[in-house]
């Protein structure tokens, strides 16, 4: 199924990042080809340009607000910072109290399998046809069939590794929980600036608030990240720990019906950056993959680096950042 694993399971917020420099300038660049996209974008695609609220919840991470503020506002980001009075104004739904919040109005939500399947109009897809072998000529499947290619171009999330052990990239799992619908509830996608700790943290599983409004009127809460498990079950004691802390920060989540909880798994590098380009040891088989919370965000962009690659064109920003081959030393 197309769009099936990740891009089915995550929350598909399109977001830049500042985490680094070679982030921030692929987010930033998915993010604008991400705009031009949108008025062609089909209504099940559910595009929403709802922005962002990174929320401090006191002084030490209001500093990190306005550490974030300079930052984007040096790079040309539309960014805001708001205090108290006008994060509770903005969503009256969370607890009173938080020291402020940066906002960022460029962002916004997709429902990433629609836009997917919608992006692939028009071009021939096998389903159902495991893939057993590929080489710079093209791929053979498992009932012998050999289709060729001029280039060939690996996007299979965690499952890298089955054909490519060697490559750096570690599943990371995810629980996320979708209500019914409850229109002006929400009005931003949430983070909490915690959540920067959950996700460079190494720690077997962690939690942070992050709840994001969906075009339907459905609220989705997350997050939740682990190593070290490759079960794709719900784990109750994950979810509840999830859940506590959204309603640390959104007290009312509990007067709100649940639909549906499930779990999805990240492809994570060393480096939190992802593969993209050419894979060493060949001469026209390209990976994308490692791209882990990010993929959604940074779809467009990648696409577009590689075909930059294919076509001997430069591209809009350097690539060697995000090169398969690159030496992951210092990171663990």
């Amino acid at each position: 199924m197309i769009g099936g694993g990740a891009t089915a399971a995550g929350m598909g917020h399109l977001a830049v990042m500042d985490d680094s420099d070679p982030q921030f300038a692929l987010t930033s660049y998915s993010q604008a080809l991400w705009s031009e996209l949108a008025p062609q974008l089909p209504p099940d695609a559910e595009y929403l340009p709802c922005g962002s609220l990174w929320l401090a919840a006191d002084d030490e991470e209001m500093a990190e607000v306005y550490r974030k503020f300079a930052f984007y506002q040096e790079r040309n980001i539309a960014v805001e910072v708001l205090d108290a009075k006008q994060l509770a104004e903005a969503e009256p739904n969370l607890r009173r109290g938080l020291a402020g919040a940066l906002r960022m109005p460029s962002d916004s939500v997709i429902y990433a399998p629609c836009a997917a399947r919608w992006l692939l109009e028009g071009i021939p897809v096998f389903l159902g046809h495991q893939v057993s072998e590929f080489t710079d000529e093209g791929v053979e499947f498992a009932n012998g069939h050999r289709f060729a290619a001029g280039s060939v171009i690996l996007a299979t999330g965690t499952a890298i590794t089955r054909a490519l052990p060697w490559v750096p990239v570690q599943p990371r799992k995810g629980h996320l929980l979708i209500t019914d619908r409850y229109p002006g509830f929400l009005h931003h996608q949430l983070i909490e600036l915690g959540y920067l700790k959950s996700a460079h943290s190494v720690a077997n599983d962690s939690v942070a608030f992050n709840a994001q409004p969906r075009a339907t009127g459905q609220i989705l809460i997350g997050s939740s990240r682990q190593f070290g498990t490759e079960d794709s079950t719900v784990e109750q004691d994950i979810l509840s720990r999830m859940l506590a802390r959204a309603i640390e920060y959104m007290p009312g989540l509990p007067t709100l019906s649940a639909i549906r909880a499930w779990t999805g798994f990240r492809a994570a590098t060393p480096d939190k950056l992802p593969l993209i380009g050419l894979c060493p040891g060949h001469s026209n088989v390209y990976l994308a993959t490692g791209h882990e919370g990010l993929g959604i965000s940074t779809s467009l962009a990648t696409g577009r680096l590689i075909a930059d690659h294919i076509l001997g064109r430069l591209s809009a920003i350097p690539r060697e950042p995000y090169l398969p081959g690159r030496s992951f030393d210092g990171h663990d």
